[in-house]
Parts: structure tokens; sequence; C-alpha cells
């Protein structure tokens, strides 16, 4: 991968903590976007699923994968009926969900995100039509946008049999109409086990606006949200290290 300290474009499948803090906020990034930023990927028009789930009390999760997490998780960190969204990894096992190993793209893992939602506020399939929709593009097989390996896959990991019913419905659906004038290649996985990021990882987008990556990639996917989804969108988001701090 292309160092990201060179391009807005890419980011490093090396990403490594020690330089963090030296390579987010320079006077010549700052500088430099300024300008209003084209997005990577532009959001779809897409129509509600036609199946759904049914109504329930208390809360749920969903965990979805579509590239690099920072802008999946932000995307989603914005949406009403989410109290929680953290960026992980799925699909491997415990010993190699390590950002600098998932990043070889040989441990099964997918970077993802686990969602803590509402459904009596906001249902798993609106979930999935901001997930389709906005917040990744699921024809891009193995990669997403600069990013490509089998980490960055678009893969919906069902927590349960009824998930994984609404999910290859609307994927169906979704094919059936052709709104996206390419296949969907989103793989559905069962019975995988999320595994937290490294907390440099968490809110990256929110800690981080003017990072080239997020002012490329990922803040029009949170302005896209917001003029598509006006009825989910909300402007405060809910971020991971404030709760776990209170």
């Amino acid at each position: 991968m292309t160092d990201i300290r060179k391009t807005a474009g890419s980011r490093p499948a090396s990403f490594v903590k020690s330089a963090f803090a030296a390579i987010i906020l320079t006077a010549a990034a700052a500088t430099f976007w300024q300008t209003p930023a084209r997005s990577a990927e532009d959001a779809v028009v897409i129509p509600p699923p036609a199946m759904d789930e049914k109504a329930a009390s208390g809360t749920e999760k969903a965990i979805f994968a579509g590239g690099c997490f920072w802008g999946v998780q932000g995307v989603f960190q914005h949406v009403k009926g989410v109290s929680k969204a953290v960026s992980g990894y799925t699909g491997g096992s415990a010993e190699n969900a390590v950002y600098e190993v998932v990043g070889t793209g040989r441990t099964g893992h997918a970077e993802s995100v686990e969602i803590t939602y509402d459904p009596a506020k906001v249902t798993y399939g609106q979930l999935l039509q901001v997930y389709f929709s906005v917040a990744h593009n699921p024809t891009q097989l193995n990669y997403q946008g600069p990013d490509s390996g089998t980490q960055y896959r678009s893969t919906i990991f069902a927590e349960n049999d009824e998930q994984k019913k609404v999910a290859a419905s609307y994927i169906a659906q979704l094919d059936k109409a052709k709104v996206f004038g390419k296949p969907i290649v989103t793989t559905l996985e069962t019975g995988k086990t999320f595994y937290p990021a490294e907390d440099y990882h968490q809110d990256f987008l929110t800690l981080n606006p003017t990072y080239p990556y997020i002012v490329y990639n990922d803040l029009p996917k949170i302005e896209n949200l917001k003029a598509l989804f006006p009825q989910l969108y909300s402007e405060k988001p809910v971020l991971v290290l404030a709760s776990s701090k209170s």
C-alpha cells in the first residue's frame, strides 16, 4: 500500500501507533484541505428493504464490514437509535485480532463495526439501507476505494437467523432492481466473534476531521447520510472513548 503521508487516497496496511501523533495534524495538510474534497465513492439512492426484522424491545447488535472501519464507524455513530458503534475485527481468531496482523490479509478477519442499536428507533433493515447506500460500495470484491485485501471485504456478520434472512432478502431485492449497475458481492457470515480494535482506531473520524484520508474518503459519507437519510441523521455522534470514560 502507498504511504498515507504521500497521498490522500490510500490508507497503509501497516499503520503504527508510534507514527500516529506525528502525521495527524500538520500545517501543510491543514492548508491543503481548506478546499472541498471529492468523495472516492458516491452514495446510491436505494429503496428500503421489503423484509425487515420483527419489532423487539431492548437493544440488539449488528456487525458490518465495508472497507476501512474509520468511515463505517463514523457513519453509524451519526445514526439515530444507535447507542454505540465500535471498530474492530471479525472473521478470525482472538490471537490475530491485531491491526498490523490483520493488515496482512491472511487472518480471516475483516475490519468491521459492531453496532448496538434500539430496534424501536432504528430497524436492522434501516441499518442495512444505510450500509449499502452510504457506508460503502457493495459491488467491490475484496477492496474498498483505495484499500485492497480480504480484510476490506464487504461482509454482513449476521447475529442470528432473522438477520441473515433479512440481509439475504435485501441483497436479492437490490440486485433484481439493478440499482448499482453491478452485482452485489457482499457476503453473509455467521457464527463469528467480534473483537474491538485498538483505542487509537476508535472515533477516528470525529477526532481527526482534517486527516487527508478522512477528508477525501469518509467525511463525504457523513454528508451523504445527512442528505439521504435526514430522518435518521444525528448531528452529535455517539463516541466510544467518551462512553468508556463515563
